[in-house]
């Protein structure tokens, strides 16, 4: 029996809204504007700054970019004239409208912040005033973080895939709702509202997150010490370090190393109480046509093991050597100083393992969630650099991560600790996943305000 298909090759759109887009977004386009607002061109309250410059030989400028996904205008770099090829610039001031042309389909739009007043943009980045009596400035650039406008901007951006630029006069005669000053200013405040609430909690979250070490350190008995992150290449001084009875170029490591001796807690290399564990997989013995496996890449020092891929075992990568299980603690010992390392939980128990990763099991003896703690810390991450070997992708071997040393506390204190350490981390997740969604809440409100879904 034959059946009837049907397609639909005509789709109703209001009038008003026929000169603002595209056929491209009326097609594609899910919302439609609150009627209870005027839609205005945007032309009619940016206007285009004409401040033009000509760049000197012998002064130097700062440079400003616009940063994609509505992440601002942020610094590019200063620079002497001379090495500026495009003599004929633009000045821009606090407060003006910045675009750029090549990445505004992208969302690069921004406004111009005080540190930035009188740095300079070539023609790519135009460069707006804006009427104050018409619009509130954080009011627009909220209009152009949402979806349908950047559906807009991809709509009127023409030319090759990587190069196509916004159409200026199009963007300018595109219509946007415009609620009166009295309403922009309480939508904007709203926003604003959440989204310092958001930041408040951010920045809680971050100071929980930087105290779990200074709790760590005042239970061992440890004092805090001042680490500078790791730079691939940089000699601080050659001291013999007569804890590691070595030369070496790591001058912080050794003194802040030192201190472990004066601790609460006798001190032990990490073989001498944890049991290292290395349970080989052979693709060549295993039964089954794919495996799951965890890479390097796929631990977040945060949130741990991420994501396991299920890879064809005929495909298995050469570092998939080694088998993981529930509880097991896994150390990526390439780039260490990265803090790749995890308990496996049981949603990967029996997947299969980079090499890349060293494998300690867990025992009554001891607990592995403390150990983790501690090797994160700097004490833990200062001793990793210490041993690393190799140039673009430094690593510490088997042999020398066992050398690690490590206070001992008896096993219900360090229980105590990782519990304490587990319940900080629960508030940090608890105010990050509360940021999320004050984050989103905000960004959905103001949609609410300015859209209505379309029947």
């Amino acid at each position: 029996m034959e059946q009837l298909v049907t397609k639909t090759y005509l789709k109703n759109t209001s009038l008003k809204l026929l000169e603002n887009w595209s056929v491209q977004y009326l097609l594609e386009s899910k919302f439609s504007y609150n009627d209870n607002f005027e839609l205005m061109p945007i032309g009619s309250f940016l206007i285009k700054s004409r401040l033009k410059i000509l760049i000197e030989d012998d002064k130097t400028y700062q440079r400003v970019t616009v940063k994609i996904n509505n992440n601002g205008v942020v610094p590019r770099d200063i620079e002497i004239g001379k090495n500026i090829g495009t003599k004929q610039q633009y000045l821009v001031k606090t407060g003006q409208f910045l675009m750029s042309k090549i990445d505004a389909r992208n969302g690069a739009f921004g406004l111009v912040p005080e540190n930035l007043d009188s740095a300079i943009v070539t023609n790519d980045f135009p460069v707006f005033d804006v009427d104050k009596s018409v619009i509130n400035p954080e009011f627009l650039v909220l209009i152009t973080t949402t979806k349908e406008f950047i559906k807009f901007a991809q709509s009127c951006s023409s030319g090759t895939t990587n190069r196509q630029r916004i159409d200026i006069d199009l963007f300018l005669n595109v219509k946007i709702p415009l609620p009166s000053l009295h309403e922009q200013n309480r939508i904007v405040e709203a926003y604003n509202a959440k989204i310092k609430l958001a930041e408040e909690q951010e920045q809680e979250a971050t100071k929980l997150e930087e105290g779990i070490e200074r709790f760590l350190f005042k239970e061992l008995g440890l004092q805090e010490v001042a680490i500078k992150p790791f730079s691939k290449g940089v000699i601080n001084l050659f001291q013999f370090s007569s804890t590691f009875g070595r030369w070496d170029i790591h001058k912080d490591s050794s003194n802040s190393l030192s201190s472990l001796q004066n601790g609460k807690y006798p001190v032990k290399t990490l073989s001498e109480i944890f049991d290292f564990k290395n349970r080989s997989w052979n693709k060549k013995e295993y039964v089954g046509e794919y495996f799951k496996y965890v890479e390097l890449g796929a631990v977040d020092p945060l949130k741990g093991i991420l994501e396991s891929k299920k890879i064809l075992v005929k495909k298995a990568p050469s570092r998939a050597t080694q088998k993981i299980q529930y509880g097991d603690l896994i150390i990526g010992t390439t780039r260490p100083y990265l803090k790749r390392f995890a308990i496996v939980n049981d949603k990967f128990d029996g997947n299969i393992a980079s090499s890349g990763f060293q494998i300690i099991a867990p025992s009554n003896n001891y607990n592995l969630e403390f150990l983790l703690e501690y090797l994160k810390s700097d004490y833990g991450v200062k001793q990793f650099e210490l041993y690393m070997t190799g140039a673009l992708y430094p690593a510490i071997t088997s042999k020398d991560l066992r050398k690690v040393l490590i206070p001992i506390p008896p096993i219900n204190l360090q229980n105590k600790i990782a519990n304490t350490i587990k319940q900080i981390k629960n508030e940090i997740e608890e105010l990050l996943t509360n940021t999320l969604y004050l984050r989103d809440s905000a960004k959905k409100e103001f949609e609410n305000e300015i859209f209505k879904p379309c029947n």
